[in-house]
């Protein structure tokens, strides 16, 4: 079962009796479970085993959203067992976008179509690129205040939002916003800030309207070098070389 969603997705949760293969060419896609959020960039697969409570949501305007669903088989791999995202490798990627006037089920009866995505199930342990995988992701908050924060939070991030000021903002104490974090997360304020600066810094480049100082600005950082820094740490590679390894220059 396959089919292409463009531009501004939106899912109700749900899960699949059968695996599936997400794959976003142009845009990010979020894709949150029972126990994370998942950020999915471009040029990314995402394998989600059967069964697994899912919803997904893309506001990236140009986003082409591949999904594949295959059958479990006796004696597979055990990187199917295991939700993850994975940048793909050249190859990868020519063989899912060739699919993309395909729809529907897709059966022995469909010939070569079938052993096509037999094949590209079948390379999909050895045809991810480890080296490039930028998989970032984190608990999302459930608990209805913290909800609302993480939505302030993702709506002001070009403000400084220490834990003082967003404390202040929703009439509690640092400590108690503290407390929430950690007990109801497993991370702390800062953590998670951080990690909606660098999610958002990625919608941003893939926009290709901004310069890097101009992205930095807007998620909140005061200087370039700062945003490199904790760009490298969350991601493993510096600002300038993920924008050139999605554009296809590596």
């Amino acid at each position: 079962m396959y089919n292409v969603l463009t531009g501004n997705v939106t899912t109700d949760i749900h899960r699949h009796s059968s695996a599936q293969l997400v794959y976003a060419e142009g845009g990010i896609v979020h894709v949150f479970t029972d126990l994370k959020h998942w950020y999915l960039p471009a040029r990314c697969f995402m394998w989600i085993p059967a069964g697994t409570p899912h919803y997904i949501f893309s506001t990236s305007p140009k986003v082409d959203l591949y999904n594949f669903y295959f059958k479990k088989e006796d004696n597979e791999n055990g990187f199917f067992d295991e939700i993850n995202i994975y940048s793909v490798s050249h190859l990868l990627r020519e063989m899912i976008l060739y699919t993309k006037g395909w729809d529907g089920k897709i059966t022995k009866n469909d010939g070569a179509k079938y052993y096509f995505l037999k094949a590209l199930k079948g390379i999909l342990p050895e045809k991810r690129d480890k080296k490039l995988a930028f998989p970032v992701q984190h608990p999302f908050p459930k608990d209805e205040t913290l909800l609302k924060i993480a939505k302030y939070i993702h709506a002001n991030l070009e403000k400084p939002l220490t834990i003082e000021s967003t404390a202040k903002e929703f009439g509690m104490s640092t400590r108690t916003l503290s407390r929430k974090f950690k007990e109801t997360l497993g991370m702390n304020y800062v953590r998670f800030l951080r990690a909606l600066r660098i999610t958002r810094s990625l919608e941003l480049m893939l926009e290709g309207k901004y310069n890097m100082y101009e992205i930095a600005m807007m998620v909140g950082y005061n200087s370039l070098s700062s945003f490199s820094n904790i760009f490298k740490k969350v991601i493993g590679v510096p600002p300038t070389e993920y924008q050139q390894r999605l554009k296809g220059d590596r």
